[in-house]
C-alpha cells in the first residue's frame, strides 16, 4: 500500500479565491487544524508577496510541529531569500518554486525562450537547495507543455536538488486519460526521476480536479496537492476530503492511502467554510449536509436491513457525527475541554470571549451544538485581527405588512464616541444596512447576502455572510446570533471591520499580485 503526501494549499491556492481574505489569526486557526488532521505539508502563502503574508508564514512555520511547512517562490534569488526568512523556523524547511513551461507562457508571459526558461529554473533550484531541505519544483500550466521539454527541465532540476516535482493542470484543461499519459511518459522519459517525488496539483475548471488527481496517483504521483472543500480562483482546486476518503474507500483499486486522521475531514471542511464565508453545498461528497441522508424509501428501507446497501462511507469515517452537546450548567472546565476537541488554539482573550457568547447563548437555547461552537469560534477568530472596531451595541427594527420597515441602532465608534441612527427601507435587513452605511466611513454598498442556520431546529442561530464593497473593494463579513437580523447587522459591521483592518497593510507597502496560477 503506497503512502500518498497531502500537500494542502488551502492557505495559499486556497486563499485566491475571489472575496476570501483571510487574517492572520485565520490562517494560523486552520493551519492547526490542518496539522491536527495529519497533513503532510501545509503550504502556508506567498512570503514575497507582502509583509503580512510574510509574517503569517513564519508564525505558522514556528508553530507548526506535526507537518511540513512551505511557501510559495518565483525563481528569483529575493524571493528565495524572503522565504528561507520566514520559513527557516519550521521543524523541516522547506520551498516551492515555480516556473511556467507551456508555449504559451513562455511566449506571452515570460517572454523566455526556452533555454532561458531552463536556466532560471536550474538556478534557482539550486540557490533554494543550499538552504533548503526539501525543494519543490512546479512547472506551471505543464500539462499544456511540450511533453519533451518538460522531461529536460524536470532532469535538470532534479540534478540541481529538486526532491519533488510538481505537474500542474494550472487552467484544469486536461483530463484522467491525458493526465495518466503524462505522468507514464515522465517516469519512462527523464533519467534521474527515481530521485525525486511526483506530485499533481489539478483545478477543477471542467469538474475533473478530483478524478485527474486520482488518475496521476495511479500513475505513479506520490503527492497530491488539493484544498479544503476544493476552495481556490475560478472553479476552484481539487478537494482534499474527496481525494483522501476515495483512497481510503477504494484502497483495493488505487493500492494507495494517505496518513490523514479522516475523522477530522468534517471538522476541518465546517471551519475553513466559516472562516473564508463559503458555504458547503448540501450534495458535497463527503462533508454536505446531504452526504447521508436517504430521502428515497427504496434507500430508507435497505438502510435499515443493511447500512451497506446505499452506503458506501460512514459519518463516523469523517467525523460527521456529534458528541453530547453543551448546556447552560456546562462549566468552564468542560467548555474549554470542548474547545480543545474541536481544535480551538486561539488566545485566553478569545477562549473567554467564546466562552461569554456560549453563556449568552445557552441561555437562549437548550443544547449547544457542536456546529455551534464552531461558530463561535470563527467569531472569535474573525474579529481577532480588527483594527477598527464599529461595534453594535443596539438594534430596534420596526416592521409591519402596513407599515414602512424602519431600523433604529446604536454604534461604538472606533473613536469612543457612541452614535445612533435610524432609516427605513424596502425590507427589514436593507433598512439595518441603510441606517449602517449612515453611520460607517467611507461609500459601502451590499453585494451579495446569504443566510443560514447553524444548526437545525427552531432556536437554532442565524449565520449570515455578506459581501461589501467598500471603497471599491470587496470585503466579506459574517455573523451569527439566535436572532437573524441582529446577526444580519453584525455581519455588515464585520465586513467593515476587516476592511479597516486590512487597509493597514495596504498604505504600508505596495505588495507584488498574490493571484498565481499554479
Amino acid at each position: 500500500m503506497r503512502k500518498i503526501n497531502v500537500f494542502d494549499t488551502t492557505l495559499r491556492d486556497g486563499e485566491q479565491t475571489p472575496g476570501v481574505n483571510l487574517n492572520f489569526e485565520e490562517k494560523l486557526e486552520i493551519a492547526k487544524q490542518l496539522e491536527r488532521l495529519g497533513v503532510d505539508i501545509i503550504e502556508a502563502g506567498f512570503p514575497a508577496s507582502s509583509p503580512g503574508d510574510f509574517e503569517s508564514v513564519k508564525a505558522i512555520a514556528d508553530a507548526v510541529q506535526e507537518s511540513s511547512v512551505t511557501g510559495l517562490a518565483r525563481c528569483t534569488a529575493k524571493d528565495i531569500e524572503t522565504a528561507w526568512k520566514a520559513l527557516k523556523g519550521s521543524v523541516e524547511p522547506r520551498i516551492h518554486v515555480f516556473l511556467a513551461t507551456s508555449p504559451v507562457h513562455m511566449d506571452y508571459k515570460l517572454k523566455l525562450s526556452p533555454d532561458q526558461v531552463v536556466e532560471s529554473a536550474v538556478e534557482a533550484v539550486k540557490l533554494a537547495a543550499k538552504k533548503f531541505t526539501h525543494v519543490q519544483f512546479s512547472a506551471e500550466d505543464a500539462n499544456r507543455s511540450d511533453w519533451a521539454f518538460l522531461a529536460r527541465i524536470i532532469e535538470a532540476t532534479i540534478d540541481a536538488g529538486a526532491s519533488v516535482i510538481n505537474l500542474p493542470d494550472t487552467v484544469g484543461f486536461t483530463t484522467p486519460e491525458e493526465i495518466t499519459r503524462l505522468f507514464k511518459y515522465v517516469r519512462n522519459n527523464v533519467p534521474n526521476i527515481d530521485q525525486a517525488i511526483l506530485s499533481t496539483h489539478n483545478h477543477d475548471d471542467l469538474g475533473m480536479g478530483v478524478a485527474n488527481s486520482l488518475a496521476a496517483i495511479e500513475a505513479g504521483a506520490g503527492q497530491v496537492e488539493c484544498t479544503v472543500n476544493g476552495i481556490g480562483e475560478r472553479a476552484g482546486n481539487a478537494s482534499l476530503e474527496e481525494i483522501a476518503v476515495a483512497l481510503e474507500i477504494r484502497s483495493d483499486y488505487y493500492k494507495a492511502k494517505t496518513g490523514l486522521k479522516l475523522n477530522e475531514l468534517k471538522r476541518t471542511s465546517s471551519l475553513v467554510s466559516r472562516l473564508t464565508n463559503m458555504s458547503v453545498p448540501g450534495n458535497k461528497a463527503v462533508v454536505g449536509a446531504n452526504a447521508f441522508a436517504h430521502e428515497s424509501g427504496i434507500h430508507q428501507d435497505g438502510m435499515l436491513k443493511n447500512k451497506e446497501t446505499y452506503e458506501i462511507i460512514t459519518p463516523e469515517l469523517v467525523g460527521a457525527t456529534s458528541s453530547s452537546p453543551l448546556g447552560k450548567h456546562s462549566g468552564r472546565h468542560a467548555f474549554k475541554t470542548k474547545l480543545a476537541e474541536l481544535g480551538f488554539t486561539g488566545s485566553q482573550e478569545q477562549l473567554q470571549s467564546v466562552f461569554t457568547a456560549f453563556k449568552d447563548l445557552a441561555d437562549k437555547k437548550k443544547e449547544v451544538t457542536e456546529d455551534d461552537l464552531f461558530a463561535l469560534m470563527a467569531d472569535a477568530t474573525f474579529e481577532a485581527d480588527e483594527v477598527a472596531s464599529y461595534e453594535l451595541t443596539g438594534l430596534q427594527v420596526n416592521y409591519g405588512t402596513m407599515n414602512i420597515p424602519t431600523a433604529t441602532i446604536t454604534i461604538n465608534l472606533p473613536t469612543g464616541e457612541q452614535l445612533q441612527e435610524a432609516a427605513t427601507g424596502s425590507g427589514s435587513v436593507e433598512a439595518i444596512y441603510n441606517t449602517v452605511e449612515r453611520i460607517v466611513e467611507g461609500s459601502c454598498a451590499l453585494k451579495d447576502y446569504r443566510i443560514q442556520s447553524v444548526s437545525g431546529g427552531r432556536d437554532a442561530l442565524a449565520e449570515v455572510f455578506v459581501k461589501v464593497e467598500i471603497e471599491g473593494s470587496e470585503q466579506a463579513g459574517r455573523g451569527t446570533a439566535p436572532d437573524v437580523l441582529e446577526a444580519s447587522a453584525k455581519a455588515y459591521l464585520n465586513a467593515v471591520n476587516r476592511y479597516y483592518s486590512r487597509s493597514r497593510y495596504l498604505q504600508a507597502q505596495q505588495p507584488i499580485k498574490k493571484e498565481v496560477n499554479i
